[in-house]
């Protein structure tokens, strides 16, 4: 499955922190309690940004794991990299693209973490043949990526602005499906752990915000709505409307982040 578009940086790092401004709870947390990472774990973070699971793993496991992270973009390699010397320098990071053969010996890691990044892969069953391939014999794969019912109020706002129907995500259309399904085909044992995190916006401007950074004007995904600069300020007026009609009736925007975190056994 061929993907036309992954968010720019700073479209994401905007969502980003309106997660942690809006939302009650901390997705890391869950992410280190559902895994544990045992100090002197070998550790590869596929797709890793700007270095954000690269510094909950560092700490949680007390400086004492050999963390490498990779990405494709050096943009957020170099955001990643910041952070790495910030802290001493205790990562390795390298460009990688998942869409290709990882450059690691088999049985390298104890830990594989992909977080809301795999359903991007060209060819699931390569990406996660690859990473099966890296981990030891009994290691463990982490994948985290939006469910079905993920942030339906921004789904339910678009489509009563606009009239028109939502395209596919490639998160939420692939991940509790195909994706899941190919981890299942591949893993020994696979673990489904499911994160709620509402987003509460009492005011109008956040949600904009949040929705301005989804609807970026170069989304190749959401051309059935706009096409070019003024056709996407008339989507965000639109928005607006119904956006601030749903909040003077109910006093609040609550839109829910529902993300399905991937426990697999190698």
């Amino acid at each position: 499955m061929k993907i036309e578009y992954q968010e720019t940086t700073k479209d994401l790092q905007t969502r980003i922190a309106i997660h942690d401004k809006y939302g009650s709870k901390d997705i890391d947390a869950w992410m280190l309690e559902v895994l544990k990472p045992a100090p002197g774990a070998r550790i590869l973070d596929v797709a890793c940004g700007g270095g954000k699971q690269l510094q909950a793993f560092h700490r949680f496991t007390g400086g004492k794991a050999t963390i490498v992270g990779v990405d494709v973009s050096r943009e957020l390699l170099a955001q990643a990299q910041g952070v790495n010397e910030r802290l001493g320098s205790p990562f390795t990071l390298r460009e990688m693209d998942f869409n290709r053969e990882f450059p690691f010996e088999g049985g390298s890691f104890d830990l594989v973490s992909c977080c809301f990044a795999i359903y991007y892969a060209a060819d699931a069953h390569h990406t996660l043949r690859e990473i099966h391939r890296v981990l030891r014999s009994g290691g463990t794969l982490f994948t985290t990526g939006p469910m079905p019912d993920n942030k339906r109020l921004f789904y339910d706002i678009l489509q009563e602005a606009t009239g028109k129907p939502i395209p596919p995500m490639p998160g939420s259309s692939r991940y509790g499906s195909e994706i899941l399904q190919v981890i299942r085909e591949l893993f020994a044992a696979v673990h489904v752990h499911v994160f709620e995190n509402p987003l509460v916006f009492e005011s109008l401007a956040p949600f904009l915000d949040y929705t301005r950074a989804s609807l970026s004007e170069d989304r190749k995904l959401w051309t059935g709505l706009f096409s070019g600069a003024e056709e996407f300020e008339q989507i965000m007026a639109q928005v607006s409307k119904a956006a601030a009609r749903r909040l003077s009736e109910t006093g609040t925007l609550v839109m829910t982040k529902v993300v399905g975190g991937f426990v697999a056994t190698a």
